[in-house]
């Protein structure tokens, strides 16, 4: 990944990326098919930032809403560099990425996913229908991609912020 070009990010286009990490295995979250975007596809744990929350704070949020794991289920937090990525229409978003490091394997999703699973980071690519930008991710919290080619045009848009 390179450097992103200074960018203004247009309101409500800032995101936090979590990557739920359990013994040497990373949790993909398969989207509810009743969502709009994405559905269907495998992701990590995502948010809009909510105004007045610190990227930590919305990333803590996320985990819990989404996976029902509580602050004191969280061993480490660990904040990754932060990506600049655009959409299909070419509009910049501000991803902040995040490692969390659980105890705990058994996860209580909410209705935003129909289903997870725990991976090692090398068997990623045996999920064919995730999200573009997961691979990108994944490698920018640490977790090497077997084989990630990446997704297409939008794929190679994902550039590391500088910060």
């Amino acid at each position: 990944m390179h450097p992103a070009e200074a960018t203004e990010v247009p309101a409500g286009h800032t995101v936090v990326a979590v990557v739920v990490q359990w013994r040497a295995k990373i949790a993909l979250f398969k989207r509810s098919q009743s969502l709009r975007h994405e559905s269907g596809q495998w992701h990590c744990i995502t948010g809009y930032m909510e105004p007045g929350r610190t990227p930590v704070q919305q990333a803590m949020e996320e985990l819990r809403e989404e996976t029902g794991l509580e602050q004191s289920d969280i061993s480490e937090l660990r904040s990754g560099p932060k990506l600049m990525m655009r959409d299909g229409s070419g509009a910049p978003w501000l991803v902040h990425t995040f490692t969390a490091v659980t105890c705990t394997r058994r996860l209580e999703i909410d209705w935003e996913h129909e289903a997870y699973r725990w991976t090692p980071p090398s068997k990623v690519k045996r999920f064919s229908n995730r999200a573009y930008w997961l691979d990108q991710v994944l490698e920018a919290t640490g977790f090497h991609v077997q084989g990630a080619a990446g997704f297409g045009p939008r794929a190679a848009s994902l550039r590391k912020q500088s910060a």
